[in-house]
């Protein structure tokens, strides 16, 4: 999967920052230590980190994503990523 968005709320920067959904890629979300989590009353499952988006993104350069764009949206910031395939 080439793109990946990553997001978290404003005021809180500091994590936890939202790395992917049920269908993301085991292999990045277990490099990243993410927890698949399900909200109640949802019906769709998200995986999350405790790091800052900051922390996120630098680990995700080192396996060779790159940010396309950032933006807000409400009280959210996401960023979308892409990573060539070889």
């Amino acid at each position: 999967m080439p793109y990946m968005l990553i997001s978290t709320q404003i005021r809180l920067e500091n994590g936890p920052t939202n790395v992917g959904d049920e269908y993301s890629d085991p292999y990045v979300m277990n490099y990243l230590g993410a927890k698949k989590t399900t909200m109640l009353g949802n019906n769709f499952s998200e995986y999350h980190v405790d790091d800052p988006p900051r922390l996120v993104l630098d680990k995700l350069e080192t396996i060779g994503f790159r940010v396309l764009s950032m933006t807000g949206v409400g009280q959210t910031l996401v960023w979308c990523l892409h990573k060539e395939t070889g």
